[in-house]
C-alpha cells in the first residue's frame, strides 16, 4: 500500500510539474482555452503553471505535502471553466472529437481524488490526519 501510494504520489508529481512547465513554454494554447468572461487569460495561464510545478514539487517534501495536495484539488477546481470552454467554444477545442472534451470532464474527479490520496501521510487513514499522529 505504501509502495502503491508512493510510486503514484512520483507520477502525480512528475505530470503536475510536466504541465506547468508546458504552461510557460507553450501558453498560447494554454490561453486559448481561458473563458473569455476571466480577466488577464495570459496572467492566469502562467498563475496556474507555478501552481501546478509547486503543488507537484509540494508533494514530494512531507512537510508540506498535505498543503500541495489540496491545492492541487483547488487548482483542479480552477481551471475545470477552461475544460469546459473547450466543448462550448470550437476555437478553444482546437480540434479535439467532442466526446474526448466530454469524457475528459469526469477525469477532474479522478484528479482530485488522486491529489488527496497521495497527500495523506503513509501510514494514516482515510480520515486521520497528519497532525493527530
Amino acid at each position: 500500500m505504501i509502495r502503491r501510494r508512493t510510486a503514484l504520489r512520483y507520477v502525480l508529481a512528475a505530470a503536475m510539474v510536466s504541465v506547468g512547465i508546458v504552461h510557460f513554454v507553450i501558453p498560447g494554447w494554454f490561453v486559448s482555452i481561458v473563458p473569455a468572461a476571466l480577466p488577464a487569460p495570459m496572467t492566469l495561464v502562467l498563475v496556474s503553471g507555478a501552481f501546478e510545478i509547486l503543488g507537484g514539487l509540494g508533494l514530494l517534501a512531507p512537510r508540506v505535502r498535505r498543503a500541495a495536495s489540496v491545492g492541487l484539488v483547488l487548482l483542479y477546481v480552477s481551471v475545470f471553466p477552461a475544460n469546459i470552454n473547450m466543448i462550448v467554444d470550437a476555437r478553444a477545442s482546437h480540434g479535439i472529437a467532442p466526446w474526448l472534451l466530454w469524457a475528459r470532464l469526469p477525469l477532474q474527479a479522478v484528479f482530485i481524488a488522486w491529489a488527496l490520496y497521495v497527500g495523506r501521510d503513509q501510514h494514516s487513514g482515510p480520515g486521520q490526519s497528519q497532525i493527530a499522529q
